[in-house]
């Protein structure tokens, strides 16, 4: 899933069992968009932040 947030910025989740959104769908804070899937017995998810499609440490933009 990759949400385009307008302003130069996107972020990006994989590794999802499940999408419960799909292309054109506009979110809501708060909003479920997939449920994490696994890799081997592991709950896993893939979190990217893209500035003008540029990916950067998703750290640096997370509440401390």
């Amino acid at each position: 899933v990759v949400i385009d947030h307008h302003d130069g910025y996107s972020t990006v989740y994989a590794h999802n069992a499940k999408l419960l959104v799909s292309l054109g769908h506009q979110v809501n804070k708060g909003e479920a968009i997939a449920e994490v899937g696994q890799v081997g017995r592991l709950a896993a998810l893939y979190f990217e932040v893209r500035q003008h499609g540029q990916a950067h440490d998703p750290l640096h933009y997370l509440p401390k």
